[in-house]
């Protein structure tokens, strides 16, 4: 079977789940938007209630410490969701620069459930949505979780966020594997504990997929960023990959070129739902993108490079 995604695949991308492996950060008081515009790579003074994005939280080295889809719900409450792997030490390292703002950070998992959407779940939800818009729906929040594609590329995917006592959108059932995969499909992942502090934004694609927004302020690592934007200096990027084999997030990547070091980091690995292979994104220098990747070692299994849905921002 060819390693491209074949159409009857793409039946598996419909349905609804429950997202247990996301939390929730809310950010509450008059300085919540401000607070968080000074911490993230994109702009959150500016963003409308009821209107979401996707962002970055990094070191002072540009080092990506998390991500998050930013909901703003009210003027004066934002809620990040994350991953739970990294919820709690992002929390504290967030909370670390409160100092006198008006803001009160608070683990609030527990008050919002959160749902994936896929298919025809997803466009029931937030339809002709633009990428990262949100759409009062169900009682809570539809985000449209894909960035500016085609329409014909597009993958209908989106998360309903709604109080722990809303009534919870129903639909066909798909498994959190099936979720995960499509999560790679969309070239667009969070980041997670193994990869923590591994990679700048654009070594993940975030200046393609509106994750980074150029014309705000400061915020921790926002000079590494911009340099590496506009100077020249990037020389990573994310791609896609089928792979023969299971691939975990953190793992190395190496190409025979120059077989003694890697050269590349695995982000997040699905199985495909007819078990016909596995979806991965891997992070690698561009060199060798060229020379081919393979897993564990320069003579490991080969990893096959298949596109991503969106243009990268230096190709638009």
């Amino acid at each position: 079977m060819s390693p491209a995604l074949p159409t009857e695949l793409a039946r598996h991308l419909n349905g609804t789940c429950a997202l247990p492996q996301l939390g929730v950060i809310q950010a509450q008081g008059e300085d919540a938007a401000n607070f968080l515009h000074n911490q993230l790579t994109h702009d959150v003074l500016l963003l409308p209630v009821g209107q979401a994005r996707l962002a970055a939280f990094c070191n002072a080295k540009g080092r990506m410490q998390a991500s998050f889809v930013v909901v703003k719900t009210a003027p004066d409450m934002v809620l990040l969701v994350m991953p739970q792997d990294l919820l709690a030490q992002t929390l504290k390292r967030l909370s670390m620069f409160v100092l006198r703002a008006n803001v009160k950070l608070t683990d609030a998992s527990n008050q919002w459930q959160l749902r994936g959407l896929l298919g025809d779940s997803a466009r029931a939800a937030v339809a002709d949505a633009a990428p990262w818009q949100t759409v009062a729906w169900a009682g809570g929040h539809a985000v449209a979780l894909y960035p500016a594609v085609a329409a014909e590329a597009r993958q209908e995917r989106a998360f309903w966020i709604g109080a722990q006592d809303q009534a919870a959108p129903e639909g066909p059932a798909i498994s959190l594997e099936v979720w995960a995969w499509g999560s790679v499909l969309s070239g667009v992942p969070f980041v997670t504990q193994p990869v923590f502090e591994a990679f700048v934004p654009q070594m993940l694609n975030y200046e393609s997929v509106g994750g980074v927004n150029f014309k705000k302020g400061c915020y921790p690592g926002q000079e590494v960023v911009a340099r590496s934007q506009f100077r020249g200096t990037l020389k990573r990027r994310m791609a896609r990959v089928f792979s023969p084999v299971a691939l975990s997030a953190g793992q190395d990547v190496f190409t025979p070129a120059d077989p003694d070091q890697p050269c590349g980091t695995v982000v997040q690995c699905a199985a495909r739902p007819d078990g016909s292979g596995f979806d991965a994104l891997v992070s690698g220098t561009l060199d060798s993108m060229q020379t081919g990747w393979h897993a564990d070692s320069a003579t490991g299994e080969k990893l096959e490079l298949l596109p991503l849905p969106y243009a990268l921002l230096e190709d638009i």
